[in-house]
């Protein structure tokens, strides 16, 4: 049984609820996938020649989160977390282990992304606007692409911590 509660999206709620439930329910999957796991283990890449690990993807998606809700809904002008030379207009990276990173410190820094996001967006309509590629993106489009974005990393992540030690379905 795990100590992390993953609360489960309400089935009759408005738009925005059912939207921000979802990306929760994601969030807190990956959060579960690396639960248990020392250094070592979650730094354990998946199958050659992929060298996806828990902890990249922890990473990546600091970045994802920075990136979407910092620097394109609110027009933050916030470097890259893991690359801080990178250009920010590129794809969201992280997936690279950063030089000495612990699992712990991957997960705060992917938490404090998260706050961050939810202050973004705590105030703002669902069709409020950033900018992305020259061109406005909605609150609503970003939560559904975050929900993909999530869902997706989820099943690698669900591979490699079968990979790791077995643990399934999560």
């Amino acid at each position: 049984m795990s100590a992390i509660e993953r609360p489960v999206p309400p089935l009759n709620a408005d738009e925005r609820t059912t939207l921000e439930s979802w990306l929760d329910f994601h969030r807190v999957t990956l959060a579960m996938k690396c639960e248990g796991l020392d250094d070592g283990q979650a730094a354990t890449p998946s199958v050659p020649p992929s060298g996806f690990t828990l902890t990249g993807f922890v990473q990546h998606m600091a970045e994802v989160e920075r990136n979407w809700f910092r620097r394109v809904f609110a027009g933050e002008q916030t470097p890259p977390i893991h690359d801080p030379q990178a250009d920010p207009r590129g794809p969201d990276g992280g997936f690279e282990l950063a030089e000495g990173v612990t699992l712990r410190e991957a997960l705060a820094t992917w938490h404090t992304e998260i706050a961050r996001a939810r202050e973004n967006c705590a105030n703002r309509a669902l069709t409020d606007t950033g900018r992305f590629m020259d061109q406005d993106v909605n609150l609503r489009w970003i939560y559904v692409h975050m929900i993909e974005e999530y869902a997706r990393h989820n099943g690698h992540a669900d591979l490699l911590r079968e990979r790791i030690d077995g643990t399934t379905g999560v």
